[in-house]
């Protein structure tokens, strides 16, 4: 619980899941909290539980030194802040709306004209998990704004990190995870659809997955320092062995009537680095192939 003494006042704005839940963190925490939502009915547990419900976005920003966004997308972001940069001089944005690193750095030039104070962040976990010591969120911007009210953001999720002054870097965090983890959850079902194929069900198959992915923290720690570095040693598994593997696959896939869409674009790229030199390197020399994409015909 937050003593009395770092207890903060702070308004959010946006009352969908994650706002509320968003809040909700803050209010457990101790800090005198004040909601606004742009359509009725939403936060009345909130209001409940001891927030204040603003009329207006206006009088929102004006009770706290801390504003919190978290909406749909900077669209809707920049319609609820734009009207409001007057209220906003000097107080402290959190954006906490996902969206590109181009939109993060347009929104940190609009704050820097007005005036304001401005993080940009990424919530990395779902609502369920938000006020947890897991709970990890990316901020960026300028440190004394973020070392200033850390207390606020260590309420919100245990994992907060502070990423550096280009505010950019939340969303570049976030995609790349984002990327990471899409890629692989369509990797999952097709695992399961593969082996659904031959009637083994995705219940039996799930254990050795799991047990497979015990290896990959130690390769994404060792292909990080081979994209790092531009080195990509291929005496352990090179890349034409790799890709003759990725054939059986999808010819498998394909006898049983799987889409192999992903798996084909897989081993595009794959080829493609081959093409590039790469046979005889590890898997992570492929990053020359993503950097030089097919040129479209």
């Amino acid at each position: 619980m937050t003593n009395e003494i770092t207890a903060t006042p702070v308004t959010v704005l946006g009352l969908g899941a994650m706002g509320q839940a968003l809040a909700d963190a803050l209010l457990t925490a101790g800090h005198p909290t004040t909601v606004w939502n742009r359509s009725p009915g939403k936060g009345e547990e909130l209001v409940g539980r001891g927030a204040r419900r603003a009329a207006t976005a206006a009088d929102a920003v004006r009770a706290a030194d801390v504003v919190i966004v978290c909406v749909v997308d900077h669209d809707a972001a920049h319609a609820i802040l734009d009207p409001l940069a007057a209220d906003l001089s000097g107080k402290v944005v959190v954006n906490l709306t996902s969206d590109t690193p181009e939109r993060a750095r347009e929104a940190a030039a609009w704050a820097g004209r007005h005036g304001v104070r401005y993080l940009d962040g990424a919530i990395m976990v779902p609502v369920t998990v938000i006020g947890s010591e897991e709970a990890l969120i990316f901020y960026a911007g300028p440190e004394d704004a973020y070392t200033a009210y850390e207390h606020v953001f260590t309420a919100l999720g245990g994992r907060a990190t502070h990423l550096g002054a280009d505010h950019g870097l939340a969303a570049v965090y976030d995609l790349s995870i984002l990327d990471y983890f899409w890629t692989t959850m369509s990797g999952i079902v097709h695992a399961y659809a593969l082996a659904g194929a031959d009637r083994v069900p995705a219940a039996k198959l799930a254990p050795f997955l799991i047990a497979n992915h015990a290896i990959v923290p130690d390769i994404a720690t060792y292909m990080a320092e081979n994209v790092d570095s531009g080195k990509h040693p291929g005496d352990l598994a090179n890349l034409a062995m790799e890709v003759a593997g990725i054939d059986h696959i999808v010819h498998a896939a394909e006898h049983r009537g799987l889409d192999t869409t992903v798996l084909r674009a897989v081993r595009r790229v794959a080829g493609r680095a081959m093409s590039l030199g790469h046979g005889a390197d590890d898997w992570s020399s492929t990053v020359d192939a993503v950097r030089q994409p097919e040129q479209s015909r």
